[in-house]
């Protein structure tokens, strides 16, 4: 296909798919919508966890072993930070501190998130581009049985123990995406809108509803193709499974297929499974999402190829 994608991506498992849609298009064509939701202020410094995760991935820098952070990393200034009984809950490796000292200055000066990004991933000479879902802050608060908590405090600093009870996206009322992206929409050339294998509640949800932009998705003349998160009721990567079991949601496929058909009525026009949960292909088609079964598992570089070009080679409905 010679037109533009768009992808909707978080942290690792979105970045894999993101990685293999790279690959597969032409340099320039993909367009990654990134979850900025579980950015928070750390040691003075902005942290973007997810457009970090896709930079580094669609660079070749992030550490193939964790799929995120970057390979190579070292860790002095931590240990020094430690030594002087400063907080180092969330590890910054300190080149990966270099990537946040240098947006911290630039988003100061007075440039948008979406310039800082951007010419991060200049820098770091990516094929494709990255925006942030939005220009201004959004940030996730996790109501839990101990109470609500900050995103990462909930991941990273809790090792997502406690109970989730629900979710609330302060800043969301006062988000809108950035214009590069109303402009792709508005685009004759967007032949596809591919939803990544990410969380659906606290990486896709905060996406599709900032700006009510699920709305202009589904007006979109481009397909739109979801890939489940979920196989064989586990969540290959993050905490989606256990949360789904919190809220009382059936960590499964056609559990992730009915939160976004109830959620978002109208907008997937293909919801792609794994071949091990093809069971559920006529509970998914029954809430009027049109089932793809594939190997969805994304172990290899090929494996994220092939993924891609399955999802491409879905037509319009």
């Amino acid at each position: 296909m010679g037109g533009e994608v768009l992808a909707l991506s978080g942290g690792v498992g979105g970045a894999k798919l993101s990685l293999g849609l790279d690959r597969v298009l032409p340099a320039g064509a993909l367009h990654v919508l990134a979850n900025t939701a579980d950015d928070f202020e750390h040691l003075g410094l902005t942290i973007c966890p997810d457009i970090d995760t896709l930079l580094y991935t669609l660079s070749g820098r992030a550490n193939r072993e964790q799929g995120w952070g970057l390979e190579g990393e070292s860790w002095n200034a931590m240990q020094a930070l430690e030594a002087l009984g400063g907080e180092t809950w969330f590890r910054l490796g300190d080149r990966d501190l270099a990537t946040h000292l240098w947006r911290s200055t630039r988003l100061a000066a007075g440039e948008c998130l979406s310039q800082v990004t951007a010419g991060l991933a200049q820098r770091l000479g990516l094929r494709s581009h990255v925006l942030p879902m939005s220009e201004t802050p959004v940030r996730t608060l996790v109501d839990t049985d101990e109470g609500e908590l900050p995103f990462q405090h909930y991941f990273v600093r809790r090792r997502c123990e406690p109970a989730v009870r629900g979710f609330r996206f302060a800043g969301l009322d006062a988000a809108q995406p950035p214009p590069a992206l109303r402009e792709l929409l508005a685009s004759p050339a967007l032949e596809k809108i591919v939803i990544c294998p990410s969380n659906p509640f606290v990486s896709v949800d905060p996406i599709l509803q900032t700006g009510e932009l699920w709305r202009a998705l589904r007006d979109a003349p481009a397909p739109v193709v979801a890939v489940s998160p979920i196989v064989a009721g586990l969540a290959l990567k993050g905490p989606a499974a256990k949360m789904m079991a919190e809220l009382q949601i059936p960590a499964t496929a056609l559990g992730v297929a009915a939160h976004y058909a109830q959620a978002y009525p109208g907008l997937i026009d293909y919801f792609v499974i794994d071949s091990s949960d093809a069971t559920l292909s006529t509970g998914i088609d029954q809430l009027g999402l049109r089932s793809i079964v594939a190997d969805t598992i994304m172990t290899t570089t090929n494996d994220k190829e092939r993924l891609a070009r399955y999802c491409l080679a879905l037509e319009g409905v």
